[in-house]
């Protein structure tokens, strides 16, 4: 009889390198780290499910990883593993926790309560065929050791999440019907948070009362709509403050929709107790 090969989690072999790294693409990866015990990871996890299927509990609600599913798992949840078939294989792109903070990143965040009480999002063949090539470009990078390998990595992996926003917006009907409100909103605001940063412009798309449709964003993600909105425009200039070095401040200010750039670094420094202009030289 044939002796069935061990097999070892990647995530188990190369702690170290996750650390070091802290970008990582794992393939042919086969089910949990864990096996069939629960498995709560310290780092942020995206996996891209290639053939066969598991079936998980993600903390208190069933969810199912296969084909062309991508899912975002953030820190600190809890998987556990209800059944896998035999050819279940996966790509996972292992992000470690620390590098959440880098202004470069700062769209997972964004997504962070969109993502986090349903992860899983299904593809189709041509978004599957786009977010795979990305993947490989990852992976092309570790394999030729490129300068700047991090930053690369950082570059495509915001790339990568950006597809993937793209792509679940196309699918907002899968969305919970807890978690409705809340997920129309996180689209127009990433379409309209440059010109528009007041509660009641969404209100409006979503034919709701400012107040009322405050408080069913706050019910459906633990935070009213004015801290998204705040979020996402501070997110939004740490990133370009950080990255776009050959912007000044001003122009900044006006790819924002802040008509001058004394009020930018007002709502700025209310917003992160920093001008952008100290933030910039922090990084």
């Amino acid at each position: 009889m044939k002796k069935k090969s061990s097999y070892t989690h990647p995530m188990n072999l190369y702690p170290q390198r996750i650390k070091e790294e802290g970008i990582v693409v794992f393939n042919d990866v086969r089910g949990l780290p864990s096996g069939d015990e629960p498995f709560v990871s310290s780092d942020y996890v995206i996996c891209i499910g290639h053939k066969g299927r598991i079936n998980l509990m993600y903390d208190d609600i069933t969810d199912l990883s296969e084909q062309r599913t991508v899912g975002v798992i953030f820190p600190n949840h809890r998987l556990l593993k209800v059944d896998k078939t035999d050819d279940y294989r996966a790509t996972l792109i292992v992000v470690r926790a620390s590098l959440l903070n880098d202004p470069m990143l700062q769209i997972i965040n964004q997504l962070r309560y969109r993502y986090e009480p349903h992860p899983n999002v299904k593809l189709d063949r041509h978004e599957y065929k786009m977010i795979t090539n990305v993947v490989e470009g990852m992976c092309e990078i570790t394999r030729l050791k490129l300068p700047d390998h991090q930053m690369l990595m950082m570059r495509l992996l915001e790339f990568f999440l950006r597809l993937l926003s793209n792509y679940r917006r196309n699918k907002l009907n899968e969305a919970p019907a807890d978690k409705r409100v809340s997920a129309h909103f996180h689209n127009d605001l990433a379409q309209h948070f440059r010109e528009h940063r007041d509660v009641s412009f969404y209100a409006e798309k979503a034919c709701l009362s400012s107040k009322h449709f405050s408080a069913v964003v706050k019910q459906e993600t633990g935070q009213t709509a004015a801290y998204w909105i705040h979020r996402q425009v501070v997110a939004e200039a740490k990133m370009l403050l950080h990255v776009r070095r050959d912007l000044s401040v001003q122009v900044i200010a006006d790819m924002l929709g802040f008509e001058e750039q004394s009020t930018f670094s007002r709502y700025f420094r209310r917003e992160t107790g920093m001008s952008p202009s100290d933030f910039r030289n922090s990084q």
